[in-house]
């Protein structure tokens, strides 16, 4: 706990300054708390400022609380809806208490050799030990871990030893022992002999490849020849091996060289040198030697394995099935919970595991903190988020705030410059370490449990490692880095008893926590919380981070950033003085240890260096990467070593020599800045200093300037100086001896060996520098020669010249650098190039007065040159626009083509001679060519602004046919002179013959486009008006056609023809013809009526109706038949030409009769096919001829079977057969398709028949039975589709059924069966929709789940597919998907019947006893249920309770049976633990069926989610009296709990009852509800907190302030009110407490100084306080208590006391040397005859020291007693008087008087003077 270490204190708590004070109470028992500090909103505005403010009295404790200010809120940014995040398991049993990753068949291997070479023995293949077989290197390891055999023998710890063996394992006292006598007998003298080993490695043994043999002779080296046995034991061919070939690689750096300190593994054979292990050895260890990969089992490496990937709000079950599975429902206090977690660190609880979301990137998760590349919330105002994205205390801008050390690092390291969140459960866990590079971190825990946290200060970090492998030490042998994994714990108290000090912190949400440099923390969780934590630099961090940067060199670990590179960046920036003291030293040390270094090297022989490339963005670290180095693993940023045969390789100073074997002056050195600019970068710091502070920097610079550098060479010793002086004189020849390329480069590369040096070096750096320009000029001069040269010589276009600027450049000063005599000839050429120059300048400039032809002998003459001007590119410009000009005015001026010049490029051309400046002779041609152009053009845009004659713009275009300008305004001219033409064209060609045309209306619509294309033109025509004309007529034989063909009035005729007469087309015949109709119309129309006025004879009307018959046209169409043709046989021409013959042959009669045969045979099957031809006309087939039919295509079928088998057999070839096999064919295909009206066929037959149709031949497929019975196929393929069977229980559309049935009308052939089927289907399928209909036309209450169902079940058997159905189906879906989310929600117990209902119908009867308990609404019958179970059971006593009088059976009591008989009052659970504040009984729940309560939110968002189903069935009827009984508990919960947090009153009487009330209603509810229930839990704790406070005020002892502080503070946890009474008493109490405390501590450690009487006043005001305060009365009293006669309080002074009066006295104040067996002092001076008798037991007593005690003034009993007594009335009396009011406090003084006759001397004392004494008194004052 850090012995003789002064604890500091806060100061200010309550005045709330910058300054902190200790709590008063932490997380653990034993540990010491850490500092807490409360900033001042003025010294929260800069965290670096206020942390450096508090560092001083903060760091010594290594870690720190800060606690913001009320004022600080900021908003949590991240989506805890959305937010997901990775995990880690971590085994909390393992993190201290677990074997070390040892490989077991390493350590068999190992141990098997030990007895091989040692004892001579072979190894047991197994061992058992309780029957299983027992690990040998388990075991080892374990004993190891407690010290060794013989520790483990003396602590007796073979239980502890088991205990890692076999985890989780049992073992008895008789197993120890066998487990003892086991490791005695096989492990202990292979322990022996490692102790040995170790022991050695003192001695300095060495070890290699072909070092000293080992006793094993695992390793044969000859010459290039080496042997080793494998895994197995075997031997290994051997191999030879190339000279110069390694025979080992390091599998570090990848080099086989420097074999003499490799070591091999005698397992694996992989070799490592003993500088590249991680840490570094330094000698070759004896025995064998073991890799870690072979020391440590994969399987059995400890680590955080990575989890699975949780949404927060599962993360949070599983976080709340943790902690109830450890606590179940019952508070916890924070000491529990520390005990707990150190019990399964140590092992001793059993295995457990938890989850931890750690190391959470905030650029890919998010950060808790406001951002602006983040989405604000809407909850979340503009402004606040602004505010908090830019506080300096959000740690996503804290490591780059104004004065942290990381401003200067360009990219983001996760965890270093961009923060990582931690997502913690109970347990998880964070390990012993410090930061990376040893830097500062904060950390911020957003919401949650608190976190604890443990710190060893950074000044202990060694002695805190010394305990870790002490403790430890098989994991560090193991894994020598341990510390830097993580993933191990110790329990702060071992770390206590070693002595090294230890501090605990509790971080409650909101609160940040601080870490220092090097000061090794861990923690753990209290349970579920989020956290988040960065890391920072300000300066002070400077030295622990060079320090962190050395730890990683030393671990050979990669850094996360570059130290040297950090601090030479912030060097070089600015920076304050602050910052500068820290910077100056830590630049002072890379100075210094880079020029140890750089000296070193060049005294071993490494004289070539190159400075390293610089960097683009020189001013932040981390923007290229640097190499590293092979060995160490470090960041080559300031120097680094590399050698031509490694060109991959580079090593840091350090490790130079293990780079490659090569000589020294083959390596090359390179650095990035010399020590000169280190030096001026630590000068750099001293201007934020003070002048002192400047002078102690350049004294220091001068000392190291006086260290010379030597170095030894053949002839002696020489001295770095001393070579850079020859060298500079050496160089000073070469700069004025003509220029050598081979002896600059050579000065150049011996200047390499100083140019890294300091600032003596100086005068060589600006010597190198004037040999590298010189040499730069030199070269140039060259190469400008050879170029000026070679293009003299060649001339070509690929040589390129040189620049005069170049040249003018290289001849610009005043004295050359070095002697080159060509520059001289350089100087001519720029000459030339001069005076070229300025005759270009000149002729360019007098333009007017030179010719084109002078331009082009100048420019000739430049291209001559070799040296190039650029003055000449302008002269080519310019000579080339001249010339392209000229062309251009010729080319225009000779063209010949109309238009073919544009006007813009004449208008160019005339702008661009103005720009040249010339007199040419086609400038005048040009002007002339312009101004026709401008009077064309001034011509066309007067003609366009005004409407012209078509005759005057034809004489214009005429004058300026063929002008060679296109002018546009000439074009738009020709082109309305074009358009015109074409218009009058069309006119002239549409009125030829017009009114002859037929298309009148045709005519019409002509002439109407005409016309209106016509008024639109710009050119004026003078066929327009009669184009109008025209159109006129048109429109009138349009109408007179019309009348002709459609009955018209005789009014409309006779206006037809007025109008015909105005447009003077009256005679055209179209005119006439209707004129001579209208005439006959007229006088038939006259006739007619006269026919109707008289009674005229029946003739006449028949006449007359014959005489209108003429003027009705019908039109009347034919078509021709058509007509076939049949062709003849060919036997009738043979036949015939026989008859010719003139020779009588016996054939002729044979084909004669042939042909008879054939004729006779062709009728007879003309004559059958003629039948069935006939029969395939059949036009009717009904369903009663159908059976008539078929017997007449069967014998028509025979017979043409017989007659083609008669054909046959004829013998010859017959035409007729074919048509006899077709007319067969088709004839067995009707007979099949009308047998399917009597069957009903399948769908593959009659796709059989359609395909057997599609071959049929043309001549049958023209037959009308054919088409009828085709068309009655194609009909029963559609029926049977509809009916078959592949449809699964699910017909087709009803209107593709009814569609067939329409069909069925139209087909011949008759299929009553299927036509049957099909109206059945139909007829179902109507009934189907009725009920259906009818079901829907209900209400929703009304409809039934049952009749849906057998809805649903049958229109999937009989209804087609339709939207009703699928509606069925569609609501079906619903109610089932509901009631499945119902199971989800409700989860019912698996059985028989519906258990949804059941548990629902369960659910609302808790329901309903839990309202009557809110509402206190019990009746007769419920007053006798058991409130527990809510059942009455009559052969069980109920027990009623005293207080709330609900009854309980004796089993729900839990009661022993012992207890129920006594007569005692009973008070039930509930009562007893509101009333009493007591815990709940272990196993009470709120539901008895064993499963968790449906939440009430989610049964809400259930039930508004079944307004979507058609019907009411009885699960949600239930759920709906669920929800509203569940909304009324609520309602009634919340009343209650706003009126227990608002009561603020003394009496909790009220209060008391309701809470226990809706206790009761809470454990019989059977849903959750959340949001009540925290509120109601709230309630609770404030209810429990008063009811303990109650307690505590009236009881009979007085409270202490320890009491009261920890209730004030558990107050404050759950929000008590200020104004609540409790909290103001318990205030008024720590205030008046807290200031007699103080006081009492003051005076009781003022060694006196305070007078006595004001000290007894003092007691007494203690002894009247009602706060009770043990410790500090006793030490006022200790402190008023006064001995001897000085009348001092008691100190270590040798002390006596009088045999006779018990006072003590001073041995020097009374002034005896040695202490007598009896004493009597000199008031006490024995009377004549007084006896010493009575003293011997008081003597005795004193001397044998069985009573001897402390000495102190004895009290009187009696006055003990009343003391007592008046402490209690006075205690009493104060306490009433703190009640009245804080200020209405009694101070009574009444025991002043007491406590000075308590310290007075003993009345039994011998009264004398005190005179007496005077003299001795004198003495003893004179002698102190």
């Amino acid at each position: 706990m850090g012995k003789g270490r002064p604890r500091k204190v806060e100061k200010g708590v309550v005045g709330g300054n910058s300054s902190g004070s200790l709590p008063s109470g932490c997380g653990s028992v034993n540990i010491p708390a850490g500092p807490v500090f409360y900033p001042t909103e003025e010294d929260f505005k800069d965290p670096l400022a206020y942390i450096d403010k508090i560092r001083p009295g903060a760091e010594p404790y290594g870690i720190c609380k800060i606690v913001p200010p009320k004022s600080w809120k900021p908003p949590f940014a991240l989506d805890l809806d959305s937010f997901k995040f990775p995990t880690k398991t971590q085994a909390i049993h393992q993190l201290q208490a677990r074997s070390a990753s040892c490989d077991s068949k390493t350590f068999v291997l190992e141990y098997n050799r030990f007895l091989e070479h040692h004892c001579g023995k072979k190894a047991k293949k197994r061992f058992v030990f309780e029957g299983e077989e027992l690990d040998l290197c388990k075991l080892f390891n374990a004993v190891k871990r407690f010290g060794g055999y013989n520790k483990v023998v003396k602590g007796k710890k073979w239980g502890e030893v088991f205990r890692f063996v076999r985890p989780g394992g049992k073992i008895t006292e008789c197993a120890k022992h066998v487990l003892c006598q086991l490791y005695l007998e096989h492990l202990y003298d292979y322990e022996e002999y490692l102790c040995r080993l170790n022991r050695e490695k003192k001695k300095g043994c060495k070890r290699g490849i072909s070092g000293c043999k080992k006793s094993e002779p695992e390793v044969e080296v000859s010459g290039s020849k080496r042997r080793r046995k494998n895994k197995a034991g075997e031997s290994v061919e051997k191999c030879e091996v190339e000279e110069g070939e390694p025979n080992q690689v390091c599998e570090q750096c990848k080099s086989g060289l420097h074999e003499e300190v490799m070591l091999l593994c005698d397992r694996c054979n992989k070799g490592w040198h003993i500088y590249c292990l991680s840490p570094p050895l330094k000698k070759v260890p004896p025995g064998n030697w073991y890799c870690f990969e072979c020391l440590n089992s994969e399987k059995d490496t400890f680590g955080f394995v990575p989890g699975k990937q949780f949404s927060l709000e599962a993360f949070k079950r599983v976080a709340d099935r943790v902690k109830k599975k450890w606590f179940g429902s019952a508070s916890i206090s924070r000491v529990q919970l520390e005990k707990k977690f150190w019990e399964i660190v140590e092992g001793s609880v059993g295995e457990v595991e938890v989850m931890y979301g750690s190391d959470l990137d905030t650029s890919v998760y998010g950060s808790g903190f406001p951002r602006v590349t983040d989405q604000r919330p809407s909850s979340v105002e503009d402004d606040i988020w602004d505010v908090y994205c830019s506080s300096p205390w959000n740690l996503n801008n804290l490591p780059r705030l104004q004065g942290s050390m990381l401003r200067a690092v360009h990219h983001g390291i996760a965890g270093v410059m961009v923060p990582w969140l931690y997502i913690g459960m109970l347990f998880s866990s964070f390990c012993w370490h410090f930061e990376d590079h040893c830097f500062y971190s904060m950390n911020y825990l957003h919401w949650g449990e608190p976190k604890c946290w443990y710190s060893v200060p950074g000044n202990d970090a060694c002695a805190f490692e010394k305990v870790m492998q002490d403790s430890l030490p098989d994991l560090f042998d193991a894994q020598p880095d341990l510390l830097f994994q993580l993933v191990t714990m110790l329990n702060p108290s071992v770390l206590q008893e070693k002595g090294v000090p230890v501090y605990s912190i509790i971080q409650e949400p909101g609160n940040f926590v601080i870490t220092f440099p090097r000061s090794y923390h861990g923690g753990f969780n209290f349970g579920l919380n989020c956290a988040e934590a960065v890391n920072f630099a300000p300066a002070d961090w400077l030295p622990h981070g060079g320090f962190g940067s050395e730890l990683y060199r030393r671990y050979h670990k990669a850094a996360v950033i570059s130290h040297d590179e950090l601090v030479c960046v912030v060097g070089k920036s600015e920076f304050d003085s602050r910052v500068s003291t820290y910077l100056k030293k830590e630049l002072v040390r890379i100075n210094n240890k880079e020029k140890t270094w750089r000296e070193r090297l060049w005294r071993n022989g490494i004289i070539r260096a190159s400075p390293m490339s610089p960097r683009e963005q020189p001013e932040y670290v981390g923007t290229e990467e640097d190499p590293t180095c092979v060995i160490c693993q470090q960041s080559l940023y300031l120097s680094a070593v590399a050698c031509k045969c490694r060109p991959s390789a580079s090593v840091c100073l350090e490790h130079w020599d293990r780079l490659c074997e090569c000589k020294p002056n083959k390596l090359c050195l390179f650095y990035r800045h010399t020590l000169k600019e280190l030096n001026d970068l630590v000068l750099r710091t001293d201007k934020a200093n003070s002048d002192e502070t400047s002078g102690d920097s350049q004294r220091d610079l001068c000392s190291e300037k006086a260290v010379t550098l030597v170095k030894k060479v053949k002839g002696g010793h020489v001295t770095h100086l001393q070579l850079a002086e020859e060298w500079l004189l050496r160089s000073h020849a070469i700069l004025k001896n003509p220029y050598s390329r081979d002896a600059y480069a050579s000065a150049l590369k011996e200047a390499e060996q100083f140019l890294w040096a300091g600032s003596e070096m100086d005068h060589v750096r600006d010597m190198a520098k004037n040999m590298i320009e010189a040499q730069n000029w030199a070269e140039a001069v060259r190469d400008c020669l050879s170029k000026v040269k070679l293009w003299s010589s060649n001339r070509n276009h690929d040589t390129q010249r040189v620049r005069i600027d170049h040249v003018k450049e290289l001849l610009r000063l005043g004295n050359a650098p070095c002697c080159e005599p060509s520059h001289l000839q350089l100087k001519e050429y720029h000459q030339k190039g001069s005076k070229l120059i300025e005759e270009i300048n000149s002729a360019l400039s007098v333009c007017s007065e030179i010719s084109v032809a002078d331009w082009e002998i100048l420019y000739s003459k430049a291209l001559d040159s070799p040296i190039y001007v650029e003055e000449s590119e302008k002269l080519r410009c310019k000579l080339s626009s001249v010339k392209v000009w000229v062309d251009s005015v010729r080319n225009c001026i000779s063209e010949k083509s109309p238009a073919a010049v544009e006007v813009d490029a004449l208008y160019k051309l005339e702008a661009e001679i103005l720009e040249l400046q010339l007199q040419l002779p086609e400038a005048e041609l040009l002007s002339d060519l312009t101004r026709q152009v401008k009077s064309c053009r001034s011509q066309c845009n007067k003609m366009l602004e005004d409407s012209i004659s078509l005759k005057k713009v034809e004489l214009f275009l005429k004058e300026w046919d063929g002008f060679t300008v296109n002018i546009p305004e000439l074009n738009l001219l020709k082109q309305y002179y074009s358009d015109t033409i074409s218009w009058v064209s069309r006119v002239n060609l549409v009125l030829v013959n017009v009114h002859e045309r037929e298309d009148q209306e045709n005519v019409v619509d002509e002439l109407t486009h005409i016309h209106r294309d016509g008024s639109s033109m710009k050119i004026q025509v003078d066929e327009l008006p009669r184009v109008g004309i025209e159109l006129k007529k048109a429109c009138c034989r349009v109408k007179a056609l019309k009348a002709l063909h459609c009955k018209m009035t005789i009014d409309f005729i006779q206006q037809l023809i007025m109008e015909a007469t105005i447009l003077q087309i009256e005679k055209e015949k179209l005119f006439v013809d209707i004129s001579r109709r209208h005439a006959v119309a007229v006088r038939w129309e006259e006739k007619a009526k006269h026919a109707l006025a008289s009674e005229a004879q029946m003739s006449e009307f028949e006449d007359i109706l014959r005489a209108s018959e003429e003027y009705i046209y019908y039109s009347t169409f034919s078509y021709p038949p058509s007509n076939s043709y049949l062709r003849v046989a060919a036997l009738k021409k043979l036949v015939a030409e026989s008859k010719l013959l003139k020779v009588y042959l016996e054939e002729c009669s044979v084909a004669e009769e042939v042909l008879k045969k054939c004729m006779e045979w062709e009728q007879d099957a003309s004559s059958l096919l003629q039948d069935a031809e006939n029969l395939w006309k059949i036009d009717s087939i009904g369903a009663g001829n159908t059976s008539c039919l078929i017997p007449g295509f069967q014998n028509c079928l025979l017979s043409l079977e017989s007659t083609m088998e008669a054909g046959l057999s004829l013998g010859l070839e017959l035409n007729m057969i074919p048509k006899l096999r077709d007319a067969s064919f088709t004839l067995q295909w009707c007979i099949k398709a009308l047998s399917f009206s009597a069957v009903i066929p399948t769908r593959e037959e009659v796709e059989k028949m359609l395909e057997a149709a599609a071959v049929f031949p043309l001549t049958f497929k023209s037959c009308a039975l054919w088409g009828k019975l085709i068309d009655g196929m194609y009909w029963l393929r559609k029926a049977l589709q509809i009916l078959g069977p592949h449809n699964c229980g699910q017909l087709e559309l009803m209107t593709s059924a009814e569609e067939v049935l329409v069909l069925y009308e139209k087909i011949c052939v008759p299929f009553p069966m299927i036509v049957g089927r099909l109206q059945n289907s139909i007829h179902k399928h109507k009934l189907w929709l009725e009920q259906m209909h009818q079901f829907f036309r209900l209400g929703p209450e009304d409809r039934s789940w049952t009749t849906l169902l057998q809805l649903k079940e049958l229109g999937t058997a009989e209804a087609f597919s339709c939207v009703e159905l699928e509606k069925v189906y569609s609501e079906v879906e619903k109610v089932q998907q509901w009631k499945r989310r119902c199971e989800d929600i409700i989860k019912p117990s698996t059985g028989n019947g519906n258990m949804l209902i059941s548990t629902l119908l369960e659910i609302k009867k808790t329901l309903d006893r839990s309202f009557g308990m809110y509402k206190k609404s019990k009746n007769s019958e419920e007053g006798t249920l058991c409130i527990s179970c809510c059942s009455d059971i009559n052969d069980q006593e109920l027990w009623t309770c005293s207080i709330c009088k609900d009854c309980f059976h004796l089993q729900c009591t839990k009661l022993p049976l012992e207890d129920a008989n006594e007569t005692t009052l009973f008070i039930c659970s509930y009562c007893n633990f509101v009333k009493n504040a007591k815990l709940p009984l272990k196993g009470t729940g709120l539901l008895r069926i064993g499963r968790k309560h449906p939440e009430l939110d989610r049964l809400t968002a259930l039930l508004s989610d079944a307004d979507v189903l058609c019907l009411w069935i009885e699960e949600r009827r239930i759920l709906h009296q669920i929800v509203e009984k569940g909304l009324a508990c609520n309602s009634c919960l919340t009343e209650l709990v706003d009126f227990a947090l608002a009561h603020l009153d003394k009496d909790l009487s009220a209060v008391t009852e309701k809470m226990c009330d809706a206790y009761k209603a809470i454990e019989l509810a059977g849903i959750y509800d959340g949001q009540g229930y925290r509120k109601f839990e709230l309630a609770l704790a404030r209810n429990t907190w008063k009811i303990r406070t109650q307690k505590l005020l009236q009881s009979a002892e007085k409270p202490t302030i320890q009491q009261i502080l920890r209730l004030l503070k558990e107050g404050l946890a759950i929000s008590i009110p200020p104004e609540d009474y409790y909290r103001q008493q318990l205030t008024a109490l720590r205030d008046i407490g807290l200031q007699w405390a103080d006081r009492a501590k003051k005076v009781s450690m003022d060694g006196g100084a305070l007078r006595l009487d004001k000290v007894f006043e003092l007691i007494t005001e203690g002894e009247n306080l009602p706060v009770d305060f043990v410790k500090e009365l006793k030490l006022l009293r200790d402190r008023s208590m006064l001995y001897c006669i000085c009348r001092r309080p008691y100190d270590q002074r040798a002390v006596i006391a009088c045999d006779k009066c018990n006072e003590w006295y001073h041995l020097d104040c009374m002034k005896i040397s040695s202490t007598p067996k009896i004493y009597i002092c000199p008031a006490c001076i024995l009377e004549p005859g007084e006896d010493m008798g009575g003293l011997a037991p008081i003597v005795q007593e004193r001397f044998t020291g069985s009573k001897f005690v402390e000495p102190q003034t004895p009290l009187r009993r009696t006055e003990l007693q009343k003391k007592l007594q008046k402490r209690k009335s006075v205690s009493k009396t104060m306490r009433l008087a703190v009640d009245q009011g804080p200020g209405d406090v009694v101070r009574n003084h009444s025991g002043c008087e007491r406590l000075f006759w308590s310290n007075r001397k003993p009345f039994r004392r011998a009264a004398r003077k005190r005179s007496e004494f005077q003299s001795l008194i004198s003495i003893s004052l004179c002698t102190k």
